[in-house]
């Protein structure tokens, strides 16, 4: 069995998107769910002064035997630098990735 759950949301005010996906698949006994997340952001650099953030990177393993549990997770943040129609943009972005496996024994539990 699995299950998907897609969302798109757009904030035109806010100049921010975020796309969202969650899936969940039963095989073998063994339950993954997978959770997508990426967001980003476009401010206009008028002023002039560019203050671009550093970029980042997370990552996160997770192995618990005694609970027949794995976790996995992931996070980018980054920025880049657009023109256009004479105009510098800054674009923010934020990407995750979590990835959990369940065993059928601890289903039962939840």
């Amino acid at each position: 069995m699995r299950d998907l759950v897609f969302k798109n949301l757009i904030s035109g005010q806010k100049k921010r998107r975020i796309i969202s996906t969650s899936e969940i698949n039963d095989n073998q006994g063994i339950r993954s769910i997978i959770r997508r997340h990426f967001v980003y952001i476009v401010k206009d650099l008028a002023g002039g002064e560019i203050n671009k953030p550093l970029p980042y990177l997370y990552v996160l393993k997770e192995r618990n035997n005694k609970e027949l549990r794995e976790k996995f997770f992931c996070r980018i943040k980054g920025s880049m630098l657009a023109e256009n129609h004479g105009k510098t943009l800054l674009i923010l972005f934020m990407h995750s990735l979590k990835i959990t496996f369940l065993n059928a024994p601890l289903l039962k539990q939840i």
